[in-house]
């Protein structure tokens, strides 16, 4: 693969520290990096901003948006795969493929209906009147974003001072210069329905297979002729986002394994994941997809085997771990996507909300319970004095708890709202996994600026 480096990067620290930081640069943290922080910040060198040659004819833009965007170069023309955030994203993704880009762009095909991959389709069309082409599922898909007050803009960090931010886990960042917008987006011209379908654009042979996961509608596009597997959000370097924080279902867990199935039968020498860097070299790109499958099909099956012993989601997530090997294995390191929150969504999904405990069929709500807690402990201060124990001790966790307790029953509670900022704070900076990372640190600044 031959890299095409273009243009400088933007000066803010979590930019600058995409190429050349493995901690720390001076001045960005105001405190002893933690070994969560190291962790998450050698992961921005995933998304360092190139052009690659993926192999003769196939260009992927990494790190100029939220997501990749693919090239191919056609018979008198182009075709894109994917189409970045927004507009702004694609003209300077436009501008970095240059002359590898030939007009007119004969097709554009979405892998599935996320902003970041298709907010920039009128960029890259152009005056040209490509087909765009996706699965007839992405027409009727809903939006990918939270429900609620979780959106995914405390997951992702959009609110985050610089400083504290690193990634988003699948990018670099996810909104934070250049909004995502669906400004630029291009409806299909032409969808399929079922599982596959094979065509030739402007003299590529290219096959479109339904590969849901992330979304119902993901479509793999596989290159035969050059054996380049384009997988769309199904394959990233990451643990994958199987239950996401900011109130979305958990994804169909079943149908990821059986679509990575589908992906390893093709033998690819190539993949282009939809973020990140591409993976090349047959051997590779086996082990690669096999422990993406693998890991997803430990965390489902030790889910199910507990379900059916009657475990509970707390008890279940004490006890269900990938294997070591799975565990160390690079696409499987918890960056966006996490095996606790993945447990927890695999068993909302098949058993319900009812953990088995009579005692929680109908509860008492938050604040009468904590109010009945507040005076078996002797009141508010004494809760609050025990809470910065726990904070001085430096345990968080139930420092964070005995501060909700306060609030429930007071929810302007000065002192403790304080107190929780602090231990989000702390328990945020501790974490390597980017979504948990930046909803910690968010809430902690909502309730610093609104004490």
């Amino acid at each position: 693969m031959r890299h095409y480096f273009k243009g400088a990067l933007k000066k803010s620290a979590f930019m600058v520290s995409a190429l050349i930081a493995v901690t720390a640069p001076a001045g960005v943290l105001a405190h002893a990096e933690t070994a969560g922080e190291k962790v998450l910040r050698e992961h921005n060198a995933d998304f360092r901003r190139r052009v690659v040659e993926v192999t003769q004819g196939v260009y992927v833009a990494v790190g100029y948006s939220a997501s990749n965007v693919t090239l191919i170069q056609a018979k008198d023309g182009s075709v894109i795969v994917d189409t970045s955030a927004n507009p702004a994203d694609a003209r300077a993704i436009m501008k970095a493929f240059g002359n590898h880009l030939i007009r007119p762009v004969r097709a554009i095909i979405y892998t599935h209906n996320h902003p970041d991959h298709s907010g920039g389709a009128s960029v890259f069309a152009g005056n040209d009147t490509p087909e765009i082409i996706s699965h007839s599922l992405l027409v009727t898909a809903k939006p990918d974003t939270g429900r609620g007050k979780r959106d995914g803009g405390d997951a992702f960090g959009t609110a985050l001072p610089d400083e504290q931010f690193i990634n988003a886990g699948t990018q670099l960042e996810y909104g934070r210069t250049t909004p995502h917008t669906r400004e630029g987006f291009l409806p299909p011209t032409q969808t399929f329905e079922g599982e596959r379908k094979s065509l030739t654009i402007a003299g590529v042979e290219m096959e479109l297979i339904h590969t849901p996961g992330e979304s119902d509608e993901n479509i793999a596009v596989w290159l035969p002729e050059k054996k380049v597997l384009l997988a769309g959000d199904d394959f990233l370097k990451t643990f994958p986002n199987i239950a996401p924080l900011r109130g979305l279902p958990t994804r169909p867990v079943e149908k990821w394994i059986e679509s990575l199935n589908k992906m390893l039968a093709l033998n690819a020498d190539y993949v282009i994941p939809g973020h990140m860097q591409p993976v090349t070299g047959a051997k590779t790109v086996k082990e690669g997809l096999t422990a993406y499958r693998d890991g997803i099909k430990s965390v489902w099956d030790q889910t199910m085997s507990g379900i059916a012993k009657g475990m509970t989601p707390d008890e279940l997530v004490q006890t269900v771990r990938l294997p070591d090997k799975l565990a160390r294995n690079p696409y499987l390191q918890e960056y966006y996507g996490s095996v606790a929150f993945t447990v927890r969504g695999i068993y909302a999904q098949q058993a319900g909300w009812f953990d088995g405990n009579a005692t929680h069929m109908y509860p008492l709500t938050e604040k009468d319970r904590a109010t009945r807690l507040l005076a078996m402990t002797g009141g508010k201060d004494n809760m609050l004095t025990s809470a910065q124990k726990s904070l001085t001790a430096g345990d968080y966790q139930w420092a964070a708890e005995q501060a909700d307790y306060v609030l429930a029953v007071e929810p302007r509670n000065t002192e403790a709202r304080k107190l929780k900022a602090e231990a989000l704070t702390a328990l945020g900076k501790r974490q390597a996994n980017a979504t948990a990372r930046n909803y910690y640190l968010t809430t902690a600044q909502y309730l610093k600026k609104n004490p």
